[in-house]
């Protein structure tokens, strides 16, 4: 469903992402981690054709994006950390707004925002300003909208963001009924458990480079220990030191 093939970005001499090549496939849930720095949230922008790639192609449903942006983007849809809302408008007038972006015809978007106002509870503010709303609703309202079309990719930077425990659950298991019927998902998050959790594969970059990719129980072996904790792993796969809480308490 997603693929990158040797993706590269740089900003002048500095290389922010470095021969990235990755593949997610139809019903997958795929984690997409790494430290502050180092690169995730380039990839993302160039995945989603904020950024143009220096070199290398993004393939989304059989449509490279350097030749087909429209029509890779049309079975996209994207959940950003901060969501960007008309606050001026109702939930209900930013969801039509989002589905005439996509040429949904007015009896289908019904449908599907009924639906989806339904599935992240949320029919009781859907007539209210989104300026009234807290984070966690802008949340919900953010991802509704990006589910609007019924794309075949997700991208997601951050899902739990902002979300109270009962929303953090619901989210979850709208992505694991999303996966069941197919629809792939790359996931961003610095929450180790939410990708241990979720993920069915994941993918650590370092300094814009694809370091490590499989399994969490690969990755636990690709780093050469027993510990099953994603943290434990993902901070040896990239080579950073447990924090010295020792020496952090003698200095307080």
């Amino acid at each position: 469903m997603l693929q990158l093939i040797h993706l590269t970005k740089r900003f002048g001499s500095f290389t922010a992402v470095s021969d990235v090549s990755l593949q997610v496939n139809a019903g997958e849930i795929f984690g997409f981690l790494g430290p502050n720095g180092a690169g995730k949230t380039t990839t993302i922008k160039m995945i989603t054709g904020v950024l143009e790639p220096t070199e290398g192609e993004i393939v989304i449903d059989g449509k490279k994006m350097s030749e087909d942006p429209v029509e890779a983007k049309q079975v996209t849809g994207f959940i950003p950390d901060r969501s960007f809302l008309y606050e001026k408008l109702t939930g209900i007038e930013f969801l039509q707004f989002v589905a005439s972006l996509y040429g949904m015809d007015d009896r289908g978007a019904a449908a599907r925002m009924k639906h989806l106002l339904a599935l992240f509870e949320m029919e009781d503010w859907a007539q209210d300003l989104i300026e009234s709303y807290s984070h966690g609703m802008r949340q919900r309202l953010i991802m509704a909208s990006a589910l609007i079309h019924e794309p075949k990719l997700i991208v997601v930077d951050e899902p739990m963001v902002g979300l109270d425990p009962k929303g953090a659950k619901l989210v979850k298991s709208i992505f694991r009924s999303l996966a069941k019927k197919g629809v792939a998902t790359f996931m961003s998050t610095h929450t180790l458990s939410v990708a241990q959790e979720m993920c069915d594969r994941i993918g650590i970059i370092h300094k814009g480079k694809l370091i490590a990719l499989g399994t969490p129980l690969e990755l636990s072996q690709m780093a050469r220990t027993e510990e099953k904790n994603l943290e434990a792993v993902f901070l040896r796969l990239t080579h950073q030191e447990e924090v010295p809480w020792a020496e952090i308490e003698k200095g307080l």
